[in-house]
């Protein structure tokens, strides 16, 4: 039986042996970059390109920096409280975790697994650039554990990459894949991004073309969003030049839903694609609202109701884990008004949506009713639709009244096109019933 079910279903239920309630999985910072993106608000610490890759000036064994920072790791990993049965999925993000040696990598997931043990059937993932890694280095980490890579493309023109901050270029891309190719690693994905600046449909489109034409198992589309504290951030205002217009970012949206939809692709969340049995299993966990372990500058863990996110910098990060041992770590457990607001807003990012009877049976018919109020200017517009239990469209006819059973999703591409708008709306109605 798969982990890619739905939040639909109960939390109590189980995965075989596993249970819902029960952590699964733990999510990875590793934070180092060679330089900071145009666009990037994540948690990272610059090291320039001194470590990594396929032409280090030093290897990151030997760096101090990247050493100290897996020792804190490590042991943060060692001292957490433990209660689950075994790790299914396990992700390494950042930064860029592929300038991690592959003794690092294999450091870390050891003591995940003397911890936590990690299922022989785990999938673990981990985000990769285009230039930061050899041959070696890729089959080292496969023999590790690692199953799964993604790759930031972003761009195939090298005049957006030079916009947006990147240290490789288009060639590196393709040279990338055909590393990834040699190590044999089948579940790889691409990353792009539309509405960079001065990006063009016609740009969008070839990007598209070339990233089916390569095959991967899965792609992520994101939509630039221009954070207040980035390059991009002072630099630009959304919407206006040199910026897409935003009918022209909504069209980009549309244009990629078509086309990797036609190229076998499904589309099971706002930004995510992948071919039948390639849906990212640990990134479910996340829009399932599920309980996860995080480690790591900045990573977010959500265990028994509590969501804590740790310190931004190397060195707050590192007094943290101090305090973590001491046990100074403060815990502020999520009130139940939140938990709906993140279990509504996650589920109607994936595609079949939210479960009306689990809505009801976790928070009540009340809030159901509630949520249903909102929806239904939406559903009668086409950005809210209502499933059976066979997963095909239910008519509503004259009826006003939501079916007991089914779900509720967003409708492709409209409905997640507009999913900003339908969730304030949520958001608004379900804050004032707080």
């Amino acid at each position: 039986m798969s982990l890619t079910v739905s939040l639909a279903q109960s939390e109590v239920k189980t995965d075989g042996q596993f249970a819902y309630n029960i952590p699964s999985s733990a999510y990875l910072h590793i934070p180092f970059c060679r330089r900071r993106c145009f666009y990037c608000d994540f948690p990272v610490s610059v090291v320039g390109d001194t470590y990594g890759g396929r032409n280090p000036r030093k290897n990151s064994d030997d760096s101090g920096t990247i050493q100290e920072y897996v020792a804190a790791l490590c042991q943060e990993i060692s001292i957490t409280a433990g209660f689950c049965q075994s790790l299914r999925t396990v992700f390494f993000g950042g930064g860029t975790p592929s300038l991690l040696s592959v003794s690092q990598l294999g450091r870390i997931l050891e003591t995940l697994d003397r911890k936590f043990g990690i299922a022989a059937e785990a999938e673990i993932s981990m985000e990769i650039d285009p230039g930061t890694f050899s041959l070696e280095q890729l089959q080292g980490y496969k023999a590790a554990g690692v199953n799964r890579v993604s790759l930031g493309v972003q761009a195939f023109q090298d005049e957006l990459l030079r916009v947006c901050g990147r240290s490789h270029r288009v060639a590196d891309i393709y040279e990338a894949v055909d590393l990834v190719q040699k190590a044999e690693i089948a579940n790889f994905s691409l990353d792009l991004i539309s509405g960079l600046p001065h990006q063009s449909l016609e740009q969008w489109q070839l990007s598209l073309s070339a990233a089916v034409a390569i095959a991967p198992a899965h792609l992520s589309c994101y939509d630039l969003v221009v954070e207040p504290v980035t390059a991009f951030g002072r630099y630009f205002q959304s919407g206006i030049e040199p910026l897409p217009a935003d009918e022209t970012a909504a069209q980009m949206y549309r244009l990629a839903q078509q086309i990797l939809t036609e190229a076998g692709y499904e589309h099971y969340e706002i930004s995510n694609y992948a071919r039948p049995g390639y849906q990212c299993r640990h990134n479910r966990v996340y829009w399932e609202n599920r309980p996860y372990y995080g480690f790591g500058m900045g990573a977010a863990s959500y265990l028994q109701g509590v969501r804590l996110t740790r310190s931004r910098t190397r060195k707050d990060y590192y007094q943290w884990v101090e305090d973590l041992i001491s046990a100074k770590v403060a815990e502020s457990p999520m009130n139940s008004n939140d938990v709906l607001l993140e279990t509504v807003m996650l589920g109607l990012r994936l595609t079949e949506g939210l479960s009306v009877d689990a809505i009801a049976q976790k928070f009540g018919e009340n809030t159901l009713d509630r949520i249903w109020s909102c929806l239904q200017p939406y559903f009668r517009q086409g950005w809210v639709e209502i499933t059976g239990t066979d997963g095909l469209l239910l008519d509503l006819g004259n009826s006003q009244k939501l079916p007991q059973f089914g779900n509720l999703r967003l409708s492709d591409p409209e409905g997640f096109l507009f999913s900003n708008t339908i969730l304030a709306t949520l958001f608004s109605k379900l804050g004032e019933d707080k």
